[in-house]
Order: C-alpha cells, then structure tokens, then sequence
C-alpha cells in the first residue's frame, strides 16, 4: 500500500480524511478533533459532528465544531465506515 501525504488517506477497513475542507463536514459525521486546551499535545477526542462553526470554506488547521456532547474543537480527521 502506497501511503499518500495528500487530503486523503486509506487505513485498514476505516476511510479517514482530513478536516480543513467544510464541504467534506456534515452534521452526524463521527470525527476526531483537537480541544483548544489539547492544541499542545494533540491529544484527540472522538464524536459526533452536531453544528459547524467555521464560515470559510477552508481552515489550515481544521474546521471548527461542536459535537453532539457540546465539546468544541477543530477536526483533524473525518472517520467513516466504507
């Protein structure tokens, strides 16, 4: 398997991609994101895209969230089941 650096990346059975486009966010979407007090470390926590609250359509280090448990965050990864 040939890794590619580029948007889009194949993982085992899990399709991930990043998350600096919104067109690629919708609500109900599971995604990985970065918490503002774990912008340090990168720590991630995974959820459920409940509103969008970036406006442009691109954000180099993610477009930012609210998840359905009312965490904000930028996304660093879409996970989707193929």
């Amino acid at each position: 398997m040939r890794l590619l650096y580029t948007e889009e990346k194949k993982i085992g059975l899990i399709h991930r991609m990043n998350g600096q486009n919104r067109e690629k966010i919708t609500a109900g979407l599971t995604v990985d994101i970065v918490l503002k007090q774990d912008q340090r470390t990168g720590k991630t926590t995974r959820g459920v895209v409940k509103d969008i609250l970036t406006k442009s359509a691109f954000h180099p280090h993610g477009i930012k969230v609210r998840l359905e448990d009312g965490q904000v965050g930028r996304v660093k990864q879409i996970i989707q089941n193929p």
